[in-house]
């Protein structure tokens, strides 16, 4: 049995609120400029959405997009990828790191999203980003939602993050809750969906930190959100096989298990290390990946240096796993023009329609051996990148649990693997009611995508 990365549930009270003025206060929430933004205003035309049945996907990414929100010190770099920046910075904040136990001064500057309305309202919102981090800084991204009944979430951290871990440490924030909403690692939900409560809209906002008095800044390229109301369901349809079929990428493969016992200060080793793994397999078919120098910290008689590297740079210290699904997009697009993002697809012909256009597919499944012919395991939480589909239209996943890489490769039923990756619900062992993933993806493809790539990721409702 592969020893899973569980999905942690955190329940309590929210980030308080701090004024935006030069004097060093605690980091947390706070308006732009003060203002109070619980008015009811829409997103406008610039901002990108798509449905794909209960998921909405929405992302600010052009310069027309940024200058839709509010802006508190920021600015917006032109170019072929246009990003939000520090112009002037208009707050002092004071961090104290839990993880490192320091606490230093930041200075700082944000920008906050018009009000998204999906066109379902959702129990859950996983809010993405790609970002850039020099030395130096670092972002927190924070979501609010607005209720269907009219009130609203307070700020919740969703998010603080960096891509390297020389200033702070990466991490997600535990303890946020109003008794109606909770965060969950990485993600908003409603906490009784039975009671018909959901979010009806929501709205993010970057603060963006640097050291005070220098010049260095994050720029943030992409902010966007997954919106979703997934149906409980234990048993999902199976897809009728489609354009994929008999097409298989060539991704590389690396196994999780041959890291067994490297880093354990990152979630005890390689055999947790599914959703890094993965990542750097689909970073690495779009022919980008770490330097030699980059590298130059791992131990040189590790194999596969690379996935010990996309383990610390995706680790969440409040997680203790290299599991947090924002973390791996923007990891992802820490790379030269790479994009990430997180979504759900409705099923394995939205999964062909990539395939057919040459972009692989991250997935999250949960089962026992028994529902799952060929893996040879149990997982409450396990990473996949598929890669392909054979004639008869079962799935090509590169596994991670491979015992080697030579063993990555596998073949699984459809009917099986689509269950496993779209259900909601699902029986332990013992016969009780467990979570599901209901078909959460990570999707990584170059910011020049070719023109059947961006028509497949437009079929999708993320370009």
């Amino acid at each position: 049995m592969i020893r899973p990365t569980p999905r942690r549930t955190v329940l309590a009270a929210a980030v308080a609120a701090a004024a935006a003025t030069t004097a060093p206060r605690a980091l947390a929430a706070s308006g732009p400029g003060g203002r109070d933004l619980a008015g009811p205003v829409t997103g406008g035309p610039g901002a990108r959405s798509g449905d794909t049945a209960a998921v909405n996907y929405r992302a600010w990414t052009r310069s027309a997009d940024w200058h839709q929100g509010w802006d508190s010190g920021t600015g917006v770099v032109p170019g072929p990828r246009p990003g939000v920046v520090i112009l002037r910075p208009t707050a002092r904040v004071e961090y104290a790191d839990p993880h490192t136990r320091t606490t230093a001064v930041w200075e700082t500057a944000t920008w906050t999203s018009p009000e998204h309305t999906p066109r379902r309202p959702a129990t859950e919102i996983v809010p993405s980003w790609n970002a850039r981090t020099p030395p130096g800084t670092w972002i927190q991204v924070e979501l609010r939602a607005g209720y269907t009944d009219g009130s609203r979430s307070p700020w919740y951290a969703m998010g603080r993050w960096a891509s390297g871990d020389g200033d702070i440490m990466r991490t997600s924030v535990d303890g946020q809750g109003d008794g109606r909403s909770s965060v969950r690692t990485d993600t908003l939900a409603v906490d009784d969906p039975l009671s018909g409560l959901r979010l009806a809209s929501y709205r993010l906002r970057l603060t963006l930190l640097r050291i005070p008095g220098s010049r260095v800044t994050p720029t943030v390229w992409r902010l966007g959100a997954m919106a979703s109301d997934i149906p409980d369901r234990f048993i999902v349809p199976t897809s009728e096989p489609g354009v994929a079929r008999g097409i298989e990428l060539p991704v590389p493969r690396y196994s999780q298990e041959i890291h067994k016992g490297q880093y354990p200060q990152y979630d005890n080793g390689g055999e947790a290390w599914c959703s890094p793994a993965g990542s750097q397999m689909a970073i690495e078919y779009w022919g980008r990946g770490p330097s030699a120098a980059d590298l130059a910290w791992v131990d040189p008689s590790y194999a596969d240096p690379q996935v010990d590297h996309a383990a610390r740079h995706t680790y969440d210290s409040q997680y203790e796993g290299c599991g947090n699904w924002p973390f791996n997009a923007a990891y992802a697009a820490t790379y030269r023009d790479m994009v990430g993002v997180v979504t759900r697809l409705r099923g394995l012909d939205d999964v062909e329609g990539l395939i057919r256009a040459g972009i692989p597919v991250m997935t999250s499944q949960s089962f026992l051996a028994s529902e799952l012919d060929g893996a040879g395991y149990s997982t409450s939480g396990h990473l996949m990148c598929v890669v392909g589909f054979t004639a008869d239209g079962d799935v090509i996943a590169n596994d991670p649990a491979g015992r080697d890489n030579s063993a990555v490769r596998r073949v699984y039923r459809r009917s099986q693997f689509e269950t496993t990756w779209l259900r909601t619900k699902r029986y332990s062992a013992d016969g009780q009611p467990l979570s599901g993933p209901g078909g959460v993806c990570y999707l990584y493809w170059p910011l020049r995508a070719s023109g059947r790539q961006a028509r497949a990721l437009q079929r999708i409702g993320v370009l």
